[in-house]
């Protein structure tokens, strides 16, 4: 067994990591947007990737996804667990609170959210009916809630375009689509993740309510790390418990 692990905003530090090695790779699809940082948690090998980058130096819709991924599988990873930071689209889902995802809607446009860009050797259409694997969810619903995490065990993730954050009226349109939280990340990982068939679930933490509410401040940067690094501690121990809880018996 070995764990990926991509660190979104605030968690992508190699510090939670035993015995952390760097290692540069290459992809049939470029370069990964960090070096993998290789070790060990309670035994267990991990690999860990800064998803924006070590300097945060990669909006989201320059992400390389598909390296990222590649790099994850070629070095074995049977597993990847994702964070990200996500704006609430629901009174319920609160600043801090953390979400479980189990569903995904795909609202980007210019990304390459596939690694199969001809049909020449055979066609693939991927399943993706139930995006994020139970088993690692389950796990993660677990483990928050014996932390005492406010945990919502469900939750449906919108991923837009980016870097610019939604207007109003598409914040309200989100919403009566269905969405619970909005991020600008996860459903493009989540669907090269399923092909490259490795299980994979996602942990979002809420950091603001996006533009929805008019008595409520619109989102911005600042205020999402403010809260997120807030609550960073938070999310490392949920990882760490819950690789744990994977170890083999």
């Amino acid at each position: 067994m070995k764990i990926g692990i991509i660190g979104g905003s605030g968690l992508d530090n190699p510090e939670i990591l035993k015995e952390p090695k760097e290692k540069e790779v290459e992809t049939p699809y470029g370069k990964p947007t960090s070096t993998l940082i290789i070790g060990k948690i309670d035994d267990v090998g991990v690999v860990l990737i800064a998803r924006h980058g070590k300097k945060h130096q990669f909006p989201p819709s320059q992400v390389n996804y598909r390296a990222n991924i590649h790099a994850l599988k070629e070095e074995n990873v049977t597993h990847i667990l994702s964070t990200t930071a996500c704006g609430s689209l629901r009174e319920e889902i609160e600043r801090g609170d953390f979400v479980i995802l189990d569903q995904f809607i795909d609202f980007t446009k210019h990304r390459k959210t596939s690694f199969y860009e001809s049909f020449e050797n055979g066609i693939n259409h991927a399943q993706m009916s139930t995006p994020f694997n139970e088993e690692l969810r389950n796990i993660l619903i677990e483990t928050s809630k014996e932390l005492g995490y406010k945990t919502h065990e469900k939750g449906t993730v919108i991923t837009i375009e980016g870097p610019r954050f939604s207007t109003k009226a598409e914040s309200r349109m989100f919403r009566m689509w269905g969405a619970d939280v909005i991020n600008m990340s996860i459903a493009t990982e989540c669907a090269l993740t399923n092909e490259a068939g490795i299980p994979y679930a996602a942990v979002a933490m809420s950091t603001d309510y996006d533009c929805l509410f008019d008595d409520i401040p619109s989102v911005t940067w600042e205020e999402v790390l403010k809260v997120f690094e807030k609550n960073v501690d938070k999310v490392k121990k949920l990882l760490i418990n819950s690789i744990s809880k994977m170890k083999p018996k």
